[in-house]
């Protein structure tokens, strides 16, 4: 039983209400929970940007936490885009 070594590198843009100082800390621990590599590229109060690489489903994870973030946030939406295919 082979365990999958594929990983995604993906941009992340995460928009709503997010204007809470706490959210991109939070995202931070969060990805960092998950393994993942990030890097954060623009915050401002309706729009963050993320570069994240892992395995796909920590990065659908990671999605679903952003999606349900901290309390004093409200994410509308988050869309994804491919950055690169799969690497191992």
């Amino acid at each position: 039983m082979g365990q999958d070594t594929s990983y995604l590198l993906e941009r992340m843009t995460i928009v709503g209400d997010l204007g809470a100082a706490s959210f991109v800390p939070w995202i931070r621990r969060h990805a960092a929970k998950l393994g993942l590599s990030h890097t954060i590229s623009h915050t401002s109060s309706m729009r963050i940007e993320l570069e994240v690489a892992g395995p796909e489903e920590l990065i659908d994870m990671m999605e679903m936490g952003c999606s349900l973030g901290p309390i004093d946030v409200w994410v509308e939406r988050i869309d994804r885009t491919a950055i690169s295919g799969e690497r191992t």
